[in-house]
């Protein structure tokens, strides 16, 4: 049985973000975290949902990152270790917020979701932006602070900082959610 108001986004773990173009040497760190908590995610019946760049070359971000995780390519594949699921869900997105022009705000209204796990890269970046959207949309923010990671430890530490203090985010570990799930009885639908 699912945990109705649940759901868990997971945010450019792509190639390009870990391995290739734009590669963030400390998302070696929260991939075993990402593992354990996406499968504790899926035992539980909380939807996992991955959102990650597809670029165009017209892309306006390009001029500040360059050419990566462009669409079609190997770059923009999740990570295999993280690789989706059939029961997942996957949007495109072009820009750093995962609820820019991707439909994501539909999905999770359609699945009943209040309560939104942020996980991926960047804390401060697209978790950031991804987490602001998701505010004004009024979901409750969760991030896994061993679950999301930055460039470098101040990004990733101003990024929590920012995330807790204007979008009130409740910030915590992948274990104590996993906790948590095992604690509660799952939600029965009414239907």
């Amino acid at each position: 049985m699912a945990k109705k108001s649940e759901a868990v986004l997971v945010i450019d773990m792509l190639n390009d973000f870990v391995t290739g173009k734009l590669r963030c040497e400390r998302a070696d760190r929260i991939i075993p975290n990402l593992i354990k908590f996406l499968a504790g995610a899926r035992k539980e019946g909380v939807p996992v949902i991955y959102s990650g760049d597809a670029h165009l070359k017209e892309d306006f971000e390009l001029r500040v990152w360059g050419e990566h995780a462009m669409k079609g390519t190997g770059g923009a594949e999740v990570i295999p270790e993280l690789r989706p699921e059939r029961s997942d869900y996957l949007f495109e997105k072009r820009t750093y917020s995962a609820f820019f022009e991707t439909g994501l705000d539909q999905l999770l209204r359609s699945l009943g979701v209040t309560n939104l796990y942020i996980t991926g890269l960047h804390t401060n970046i697209c978790d950031r932006h991804t987490s602001a959207d998701a505010f004004f949309r009024g979901y409750n923010l969760v991030i896994l602070e061993d679950g999301v990671e930055a460039f470098d430890e101040k990004a990733h530490n101003e990024g929590l900082e920012y995330l807790k203090t204007n979008y009130g985010a409740e910030i915590t570990t992948t274990e104590e959610v996993i906790k948590k799930w095992q604690r509660q009885p799952a939600e029965v639908s009414s239907n």
